[in-house]
């Protein structure tokens, strides 16, 4: 077995969400999910086939967002695995109706960071171990970090 390192490309001004599921009717759920949370996200979905014809299945409502989540799904190479490129929204809007979806085993991230995901390769095919989002810590906030992090959460809507 062989373990790799992917390098997602992240939409500018987006986010991704990279999951696992186990069933074609993902793509199409996943679509639903986010219409009918927040109706004005653009996003695109792409869902990696484990069985059968194995293609990479796709849906959304913006071109360049189901491109994006194309060239990522592709670039993992695994089966059972989605990723969902959005924008006009944040992966905390829709998350859990992702997450409720009956299909949906796992989220390996949603960010907007560099991220890496480590795939395993063996002779039957590739899969997802994790991902590496974003950097590692470089400290423990003081007082004023706190009150960053409180300021922030509330300048954005998110915290009252």
């Amino acid at each position: 077995m062989e373990l790799k390192s992917v390098r997602l490309e992240i939409p500018e001004n987006g986010n991704i969400i990279v999951g696992q599921s186990h069933f074609i009717k993902t793509v199409e759920d996943i679509y639903e999910a986010i219409v009918n949370t927040v109706p004005q996200m653009k996003f695109g979905i792409a869902f990696n086939e484990a069985s059968g014809a194995c293609l990479t299945r796709v849906d959304g409502n913006d071109a360049d967002l189901k491109a994006n989540a194309t060239r990522n799904a592709q670039a993992i190479g695994a089966g059972h695995t989605f990723v969902v490129a959005l924008r006009d929204g944040f992966p905390i809007n829709v998350l859990g109706r992702i997450r409720d979806l009956p299909e949906v085993c796992t989220i390996f991230c949603a960010t907007a960071n560099p991220v890496e995901v480590i795939v395993a390769q063996s002779e039957q095919g590739r899969g997802v171990l994790g991902a590496i989002d974003g950097s590692s810590p470089k400290g423990v906030e003081d007082e004023s970090g706190v009150e960053w992090r409180h300021g922030f959460l509330r300048k954005i809507g998110y915290k009252k």
